[in-house]
């Protein structure tokens, strides 16, 4: 094992009364890389996240963290990562500040080292302002940065993210991409798991995509996008009488059917040949076009084209 390998997995699976819900998973996640996983609801997910940081025990397989096996060196491969999940688990009553005291006691860490760390933490997520506010008047992204805050006291070289921007608005999710791309910037391994297939492609560098159990496809994004997403040919087509007998012309040029919405045809394509064959087909058949624009294949296309055929 690799000192540069933060996550080894290997034929890792997971039974409940004779129903497999991880079948026979293997990845490795490089030490310094964000890593994202991706699956409809009920794919396997969350129980793969569960084993790898300790709640569940696999019924078949091995898992590595940064080398510790965690079925014979649990406690040093616990002490490698943090983890924030889908709800803080946060004292409402007390203040952000005494919330991160407490915790980092539970750490091991002494009444000096913990107001240190405390202060650090709410230096770094911008949360002094608001450091002696019960819990209670927090936003959910201020909730969600004071639970990122606590499993990082310990500064763990790795650190699960368990759908971390769930719910939250857009400007508070952009801001917890920055503090994300922060942490790795640090030199942290993130592994993420997220609904929001824009988070996913903003950042991870890899990405698996899980489906049923089973381990469908692992990829950058962009590889992912070329190998998966099919691009699209949008066009709109100027008299309306004209779009039945446009689409038929396109789903011969570009071996694709059309979709339909008023004067616009959506369809996609693999190669630019395909385009030109097209543009040139509504020529030669009088079909002028009011407007073309061309979309690159992106992860909701992957997502579909790689869990949809599995249901």
């Amino acid at each position: 094992m690799s000192a540069q390998t933060a996550i080894r997995v290997t034929h890792l699976s997971k039974t409940f009364n004779q129903h497999r819900v991880v079948d026979d998973v293997s990845f490795t996640v490089p030490a310094g890389e964000v890593f994202g996983l991706l699956g409809p609801n009920g794919a396997g997910k969350t129980t793969i996240l569960r084993m790898l940081t300790t709640l569940l025990t696999p019924s078949a397989g091995h898992i590595a963290i940064f080398g510790h096996d965690l079925q014979t060196a649990g406690r040093a491969a616990r002490a490698c990562f943090g983890v924030t999940g889908q709800n803080a688990a946060l004292d409402e009553d007390l203040s952000a500040r005494e919330n991160l005291l407490i915790f980092s006691r539970l750490n091991g860490l002494t009444r000096a080292q913990a107001r240190q760390r405390t202060q650090e933490l709410l230096n770094e997520f911008s949360l002094t302002h608001s450091a002696d506010k019960p819990i209670a008047t927090f936003s959910g992204g201020m909730r969600r940065r004071v639970d990122l805050a606590i499993s990082l006291i310990t500064r763990p070289a790795l650190i699960f993210l368990d759908e971390p921007t769930t719910g939250l608005d857009p400007r508070t999710r952009t801001q917890m991409w920055t503090t994300i791309r922060h942490l790795v910037a640090q030199g942290s391994t993130v592994f993420l798991t997220t609904q929001y297939l824009e988070e996913a492609d903003t950042l991870a560098d890899r990405i698996a995509v899980i489906d049923h159990g089973k381990l469908i496809r692992t990829g950058t994004p962009a590889a992912l996008k070329e190998a998966t997403g099919a691009s699209k040919l949008v066009l709109t087509i100027a008299d309306l009488d004209q779009v039945t007998p446009a689409a038929q012309v396109l789903a011969t040029a570009l071996e694709a059917h059309p979709q339909v919405s008023g004067h616009t045809l959506t369809t996609p394509f693999h190669t630019t040949d395909q385009v030109a064959i097209g543009l040139s087909a509504l020529k030669r058949a009088a079909i002028p076009v009011a407007h073309l624009a061309v979309q690159a294949p992106t992860l909701d296309d992957v997502f579909m084209a790689l869990t949809v055929g599995q249901n």
